[in-house]
């Protein structure tokens, strides 16, 4: 990979694997998305990560991610941004169960109403799609764009392994970049299978549904306060 402007490339993969499988929004966002809504929205998630790690990638090499780092209270304006972000998001999934609650609550009264007409039992609760339906994309890419550990990530781990003599200059940018999404790709791909079956198990356990909402919502949360606090 020296040939490539590539230093110590097998401690780049390792680290990247490393960081990669740690929890954190992007990857939950799309285990959740795939349990919810299954794997064909799901996909839409992973491309907008991937698009995401691609632009933060361009702003490293074009200086974008130095200038952050340079200006504090801009820096500060960016973790504030991602922190609003995940909030609103962890919020969202907090605010689903009451709507599945009350829309359980119609359906069954509904189906008890219909059972007393035509002699059948309701039917079962559905897994919550936590409203997620039209902007999976969008929300999945802004999350990716104002992760400010994402930001650092590129400006600290990232161009230690960059030949800054090498020719030319975006080549070494490149090969780390793609080697990255695959290794992300390939993660996020088990995550959407993982939530598939994940979903066929919820779906036949409500409250096992309801309390991995509460948690994923949490979650959300918690990194937004932590972000906040940092």
């Amino acid at each position: 990979m020296e040939a490539l402007g590539v230093i110590q490339f097998w401690t780049f993969l390792s680290g990247v694997i490393v960081i990669i499988l740690l929890p954190g929004p992007n990857s939950l966002f799309v285990l959740k998305t795939s349990i919810s809504q299954g794997p064909t929205v799901a996909w839409q998630a992973v491309a907008a990560v991937l698009l995401g790690d691609a632009v933060l990638i361009l702003f490293s090499y074009l200086g974008v991610a130095s200038l952050l780092l340079a200006s504090p209270e801009l820096f500060r304006w960016v973790r504030y941004l991602g922190a609003g972000y995940l909030l609103f998001l962890g919020v969202q999934m907090l605010l689903s169960l009451r709507q599945k609650s009350t829309s359980d609550a119609k359906t069954t009264g509904a189906a008890v109403t219909d059972s007393k007409s035509k002699g059948c039992g309701p039917t079962g609760p559905a897994l919550s799609s936590s409203g997620f339906t039209s902007s999976v994309f969008r929300k999945s890419l802004l999350l990716s764009l104002t992760n400010p550990k994402a930001i650092l990530f590129y400006l600290s781990f990232f161009i230690q392994f960059i030949n800054y003599s090498f020719s030319p200059a975006w080549l070494p940018y490149l090969v780390l970049a793609l080697v990255l999404e695959l290794v992300s790709l390939c993660y996020l791909t088990l995550l959407i299978y993982a939530g598939h079956h994940i979903a066929g198990y919820f779906r036949h356990q409500p409250l096992a549904a309801q309390t991995g909402n509460l948690l994923l919502g949490l979650l959300f949360s918690a990194f937004a306060v932590r972000l906040v606090l940092a």
